[in-house]
């Protein structure tokens, strides 16, 4: 059962971006009421409110605290006041150079594509995904964050490199999305020998010394598991939107709980799962078969308290010139249609 001194413990996990300290250290949990049938209302204090970061503070809010067990959360937000803040150290400020993804005036939703284990098909999700968000109209940027394991450029039979122009990075377009990716910088697939560190210094290169131009949203295509790149984007990306994917298998399900686990650990909000290789189907009419078992996306998505955004069928996009072999499926073929189907539901939820 939650208590007050359990829903203070949880809220030390919630900082204040504009303070860099958690809500308990900033004085900003003013109230807190626990009701008959576990219904908790909080009344919090920021240093600036109606921004992206108290939407994203709110939604991380109710989140953890229905992961333990409230019913219901209802939230009231106010402003410290100004002697609060100055005591406090004042606003913090970050300084940029140049026009980087990170620069807080630029309004970016960030979408992390992640599963527990390789082999789910994370990439065709993510490169379809961000395609799909194409076709409904948005300016889309996407990010191979898997520095061992890169893919994507061959996936979308990107031939050209980027650009180097004054010392800044184009990326190069393919199917409306704007791509950058490790592959582009390795000659003949070679393999990449490098430690943490060294992995870190890449990602941050992505987000700053690429001339993105104007993108709404990035989908980066992270890595398996929990290692040093999903840590990286931990400290610099506090803002991201998680999909996890899976298998129908019970197995790779319950390893992908534990990237879906990390999400909600580092505060960042889970938009929901994708179930990839759900079963095969040879026309739409036809019988369903389910050749890697059943109920893997189902079991994720309670686990995680979540929403089945879909399921992929095992397929191979029709390949309309013999030169050209992609993983992108076609805006009219089935799984294509399944595709946008998820990206409006992604674009509902970041209304």
């Amino acid at each position: 059962m939650l208590t007050e001194t359990k829903i203070i413990d949880l809220l030390k996990g919630i900082r204040d971006y504009d303070l860099n300290r958690n809500i308990i250290e900033t004085g900003g949990v003013r109230n807190i009421k626990i009701s008959k049938g576990n219904n908790v209302s909080l009344q919090i204090a920021l240093a600036r409110t109606k921004t992206k970061e108290q939407t994203n503070i709110q939604q991380n809010i109710v989140s953890l605290l229905k992961n333990e067990g409230a019913n219901s959360v209802g939230l009231k937000f106010e402003e410290l006041s100004e002697l609060e803040i100055n005591e406090l150290g004042g606003l913090q400020s970050i300084e940029y150079t140049g026009p980087a993804l990170l620069n807080p005036d630029r309004s970016i939703n960030f979408i992390t594509l992640t599963s527990g284990k390789g082999g789910v098909g994370k990439s065709t999700a993510a490169i379809n995904l961000a395609i799909a968000l194409v076709r409904l109209g948005k300016k889309v940027g996407l990010i191979d964050t898997d520095i061992y394991g890169f893919s994507i450029p061959k996936m979308m039979a990107i031939k050209e490199r980027p650009s180097v122009v004054e010392g800044r990075i184009y990326p190069v377009k393919s199917f409306g999305v704007k791509v950058i990716s490790m592959g582009f910088f390795v000659e003949d697939n070679g393999p990449i020998i490098w430690r943490g560190p060294m992995l870190g210094k890449m990602i941050d290169q992505f987000f700053n010394n690429v001339e993105w131009g104007d993108v709404e949203y990035v989908i980066l295509d992270l890595p398996p598991g929990t290692g040093d790149v999903a840590l990286h984007l931990n400290k610099i990306l506090p803002f991201r939107k998680d999909i996890i994917v899976t298998t129908p298998h019970q197995t790779a399900a319950f390893v992908a709980a534990r990237a879906g686990k990390m999400t909600i650990k580092t505060e960042n909000e889970i938009l929901g799962i994708i179930e990839n290789m759900s079963y095969i189907q040879e026309e739409e009419a036809s019988e369903k078969k389910y050749v890697f078992g059943q109920g893997g996306g189902e079991y994720l998505a309670r686990e995680l308290n979540t929403d089945l955004l879909g399921q992929i069928p095992l397929s191979q996009p029709s390949v309309k010139e013999a030169a050209l072999e992609t993983s992108v499926y076609d805006e009219n073929d089935y799984v294509g249609l399944i595709y946008n189907d998820i990206a409006e539901q992604i674009l509902e939820k970041l209304i």
